[in-house]
């Protein structure tokens, strides 16, 4: 567990603030100010740690110093401060679990549990089920069960933005844009490049069916957890020839795979790297091997949106900024982070105009989730307009978007190359209510009408 203490901003003694440090590392988790009864609470089972150490530190960066912004600029949600604790998984499922039952109901002075936020498919289909029952939303932002769309068999989960099957239905619609159509896919050969873990395997079914659908020859091909060696894959690939490869990678994967690319003369701009095949981290590492290379993104890298300005402002100069290394503010973990603070933050706004403006249970802020509604207009008023898709939520639809963009690293930087790229959700929706009511049947749940619900 990590021994890390967030800089606590109190007026409490010297030996009291000593004291609670002292606690805190012992029992392996950081915290936030306290502020009283006034509050609402953020348990983070986060990762800073291990082969994935990378996306946890930006990602849950980002959220915390959005949730800062928020206390520092306004004051909080319409006067509740937002506080936290953080728990080390190492990206353990095992771990994770423990985390959350340590977290879930330890909000400080008594603050209510707003949602928890894993980042871990692992950790996320392990906590399923304790969510439930314990009433609190369960936020997979970009990642997660695909049939957790619908909410009327997940009321809890939230697979915001962006779910597995949009995913790489999106990337399918761009390479047939870049095709000349949908029609031209027939008979072209992909290669999907996939992570050995549940996140990796779960659109295999899609992907088969997007091929039968449109015509492509698919082969897909697993690479065991970490992904440090790849050689045989990459020279199955080559005897392949494939018009494209789609990296569905995580962590040390992706710039292996670019580096192994290279090495058998497979060119980086054919390769199309999924939501967790994006990010500064993935293509650094890799070195020239990853100029080219194609990924998408539910939101780009940069500091310059007014959010992020904002950020800089009142905690990143303040020097109450989460990340150990600056140079990574505004990278494309940060910046997930920072939209996952944002629709958290929201989530709960939304909620308080029905239940009041004070600190809300999770099943309150739950319903704050599923009437979640981002215009442009109130993206504009959060200064991120242009980083957040417009979403709207509601019983049936727990993503809200389902599209993304795409971006090339030039060597450098990462640079937007296309308008948002839509997933096919006419027909994802049946295989999503399929699947969900299936695992209702299992599970001996009686789905909600959502009809009935306002």
């Amino acid at each position: 567990m990590t021994n890390h203490i967030k800089r606590l901003n109190t007026r409490a003694p010297g030996k009291l603030l000593r004291a609670l440090a002292a606690s805190v590392a012992l029992a392996g988790f950081a915290i936030s100010p306290a502020h009283g009864g006034q509050a609402e609470y953020f348990p983070l089972q986060s990762y800073r740690v291990g082969p994935y150490a990378a996306g946890g530190s930006g990602f849950f960066g980002g959220f915390i110093d959005y949730m800062q912004l928020i206390n520092a600029r306004d004051g909080g949600v319409n006067g509740v401060k937002l506080v936290w604790k953080e728990c080390e998984t190492e990206y353990v499922v095992e771990k994770g679990v423990e985390c959350y039952e340590r977290l879930k109901n330890s909000g400080p002075d008594g603050a209510p549990t707003a949602a928890t936020n894993p980042l871990s498919v692992g950790i996320a289909y392990a906590t399923l089920d304790r969510s439930s029952v314990d009433k609190l939303p369960l936020i997979t932002i970009n990642h997660g069960r695909t049939d957790s769309t619908d909410g009327a068999v997940f009321p809890y989960v939230f697979p915001l933005q962006l779910n597995p099957y949009s995913e790489v239905s999106a990337i399918v619609n761009y390479i047939g844009q870049r095709s000349g159509g949908l029609q031209q896919l027939k008979g072209k050969k992909i290669v999907v490049l996939y992570h050995g873990s549940p996140y990796g395997r779960e659109t295999i079914p899609v992907v088969d069916l997007l091929a039968k659908q449109y015509g492509f020859a698919v082969t897909q091909i697993e690479v065991p957890h970490p992904g440090n060696e790849q050689g045989s894959q990459w020279l199955k690939i080559r005897q392949i020839a494939p018009d494209w490869v789609i990296l569905r990678g995580w962590g040390v994967m992706n710039p292996v795979a670019l580096k192994s690319a290279q090495k058998v003369g497979y060119p980086a701009d054919h390769i199309i790297g999924n939501i967790w095949s994006n990010s500064e981290e993935d293509v650094r590492p890799a070195g020239d091997a990853a100029k080219g290379f194609v990924s998408i993104t539910t939101h780009p890298s940069g500091t310059d949106y007014p959010v992020l300005q904002a950020i800089n402002q009142y905690v990143i100069k303040a020097g109450n900024g989460n990340l150990k290394d600056p140079a990574r503010f505004g990278t494309v973990y940060y910046n997930l982070g920072v939209v996952n603070g944002i629709l958290n933050v929201e989530a709960l706004r939304t909620a308080q105009k029905k239940f009041g403006d004070k600190p809300l249970t999770g099943e309150q802020v739950r319903w704050g989730f599923e009437h979640l509604n981002l215009d442009d207009a109130r993206l504009k008023q959060l200064g991120a307009l242009g980083l957040v898709q417009p979403l709207k939520l509601s019983c049936e639809d727990h993503e809200g978007g389902g599209a993304v963009r795409f971006q090339q690293w030039d060597g450098q930087h990462w640079k937007v190359v296309s308008d948002w790229v839509q997933a096919d959700r006419t027909l994802l929706r049946p295989i999503i209510e399929r699947s969900a009511n299936a695992y209702a049947k299992e599970k001996g749940i009686t789905p909600r009408d959502c009809r009935k619900e306002s």
